[in-house]
């Protein structure tokens, strides 16, 4: 776990410790629907109240949850619940190698905890608050990070807890459809990022092959499309640079 800070650095942490958690409020709206939904969806597959929310707690990955209750609900065997759970999750790997720089220079109980909060949505808010900042600025970000992964962690706990009390008194709660909620957060978080070529390369060509590869099973299609996407996108950055013409999209 991060070490906690003495009072002298306490003031220096609290100013991007806050922004983090302010920065990443937007994202928590959509998320809060996912939590309720996956709070109210675990008692009729099987898990007690404990079981959810410490799923909520040590796993912290709302798709692989998702996917997880919809294995439990066919008694699929604990190995491929695992595998198709690490399968789903692989695409972090991308995440933390964007943020490496960010890092890199962190004792291993940061990059361990920091690791382990790392959410979509947190990496959209992080990488942007990043790259925004003047180069000799960014002193304060590894609490700008903390700040967005306790914000989302607290939040998915919370929503999850109040999933599981509401589920027992609203068992329809799962059919409101809710989870569009989600899909807007996720087309929140990539439309601001379409703005260079190579990028809308990458995201065409994962569009296109999450759809080819739907019924692959254990999810693979994703990560064929997250595999496709950097491709595209490593091309189109190579292709340009050759030509010498600018990245930005027209």
């Amino acid at each position: 776990m991060p070490p906690s800070p003495s009072p002298a650095t306490t003031l220096a942490c609290r100013g991007p410790l806050l922004r983090g958690a302010l920065d990443t409020m937007p994202l928590l709206l959509g998320a809060a629907p996912f939590g309720l939904i996956f709070g109210a969806m675990a008692g009729p597959v099987g898990l007690s109240p404990t079981a959810a929310l410490g799923m909520s707690a040590l796993v912290f990955a709302g798709s692989a949850q998702f996917i997880a209750l919809t294995l439990l609900a066919t008694k699929t065997a604990a190995a491929v619940i695992i595998v198709t759970t690490l399968v789903v999750n692989l695409r972090h790997l991308l995440y933390a190698a964007s943020l490496l720089p960010l890092v890199t220079a962190l004792p291993l109980r940061w990059r361990a905890a920091l690791g382990f909060w790392l959410t979509d949505e947190t990496f959209a808010v992080v990488y942007r608050g990043w790259k925004a900042q003047p180069p000799g600025q960014q002193a304060g970000m590894r609490w700008y990070f903390l700040g967005s992964c306790v914000a989302m962690y607290l939040n998915w706990l919370a929503w999850t807890a109040l999933g599981v009390w509401a589920g027992h008194g609203w068992p329809w709660l799962g059919r409101w459809g809710l989870e569009f909620a989600m899909v807007a957060t996720f087309t929140a978080m990539v439309a601001p990022m379409l703005r260079r070529r190579p990028a809308l390369a990458a995201a065409a060509a994962a569009a296109a092959l999450a759809l080819l590869g739907r019924d692959l099973p254990y999810k693979l299609g994703l990560m064929l499309a997250a595999a496709g996407g950097v491709v595209a996108g490593v091309v189109a950055e190579e292709s340009l640079a050759a030509a010498g013409a600018a990245p930005e999209a027209t």
